[in-house]
């Protein structure tokens, strides 16, 4: 039986964000990138809130806006305007770069602000965890009446809802909608053709190798439990690994991100749908009887409460 006591260290929750403080938000920022000529268009659960239910979904937990380097003329030099422009507006900035694409995120006390800035890829962009949403609808946004002002959003809303979230994206959901995103990704390798498979192999090798140790309710290895794990920075699909009778799995991951990632066994399943993540290191997963949903930064939480054990 592993020893680390799962009350040594809580996993923190999303938490609903202060919806007045949210809006007001939105609305600045859609006055400085207007103000600085800059597309944007909503994005993810602020989309999905704003053409299903007129509103911000009560329980999202922040605010997801996006624009397309090389599209409508955004550069990067006029990201680092509109960057500027909101720390002076008193916003605390920090940016992040990948392949895919450069992320602002913003924010003021209760409500984090993420505007993502996606690179064009095969005619497509990349959204969390990883799903190619199709250039070509955002050529010519819709506009639509929310919050009392006018919102770009993809054109047709109602294709990129599906694509985000899947044939019941119009079904309000506070949990599971994460499994119902991960269920639209293909597994790593199931298309593309020998020559990416051959490529997702040779990045695979020249990783440092980590692993998951998953355990069950009574702090014993899982044999046989199944973990699954998506990542934009992958662009490969879900890789799909099972744990060995010492409950251990390995995890090759390209580069310290964010990730997401289902565990599964016997009639236990919970998806961490944000998890950050480093390669080489050895993680631990524990379920939590009474939170059984919207836990993040999992892993590396209890990978901490371990070293000060050890």
């Amino acid at each position: 039986m592993y020893e680390l006591d799962p009350g040594d260290a809580k996993p923190p929750v999303f938490e609903p964000m202060e919806m007045s403080t949210a809006e007001m938000m939105l609305r600045e920022a859609k006055e400085i990138l207007d103000g600085l000529g800059i597309v944007f268009f909503l994005r993810h659960g602020t989309c999905l809130g704003a053409v299903r239910d007129h509103a911000l979904i009560e329980w999202d937990d922040d605010i997801d806006i996006g624009s397309i380097i090389g599209l409508h003329g955004l550069t990067e030099e006029v990201i680092n305007l509109a960057i500027e422009a909101f720390r002076a507006r008193g916003y605390d900035v920090i940016v992040s770069e990948t392949d895919e694409q450069l992320v602002v995120d913003l924010s003021r006390p209760g409500v984090p602000m993420g505007w993502t800035c996606h690179r064009i890829i095969d005619d497509n962009i990349y959204q969390w965890p990883g799903l190619p949403i199709p250039v070509s609808l955002h050529l010519n946004l819709k506009r639509i009446d929310f919050l009392g002002e006018n919102f770009n959003v993809p054109n047709p809303p109602e294709e990129y809802l599906r694509l985000k979230y899947g044939p019941e994206w119009m079904i309000p959901k506070r949990t599971d909608f994460e499994q119902d995103i991960l269920n639209l990704m293909p597994d790593a390798g199931s298309s593309g053709g020998p020559g990416k498979i051959m490529q997702l192999m040779k990045r695979l090798l020249q990783r440092d190798t980590g692993s998951l140790k998953v355990l069950d309710f009574d702090n014993r290895p899982v044999e046989g439990a199944e973990v699954v794990l998506a990542s934009t920075a992958l662009r490969a699909g879900l890789v799909r690994s099972s744990t060995d009778r010492d409950g251990r799995t390995k995890f090759d991951l390209p580069s310290k991100d964010f990730y997401a990632i289902a565990v599964r066994y016997g009639d236990h399943e919970e998806v961490l749908y944000s998890e950050t993540l480093e390669p080489g290191v050895d993680y631990i997963y524990m379920p939590d009887p009474e939170v059984t949903s919207l836990r993040f930064n999992v892993l590396a939480t209890y990978h901490e409460a371990s070293k000060i054990q050890d």
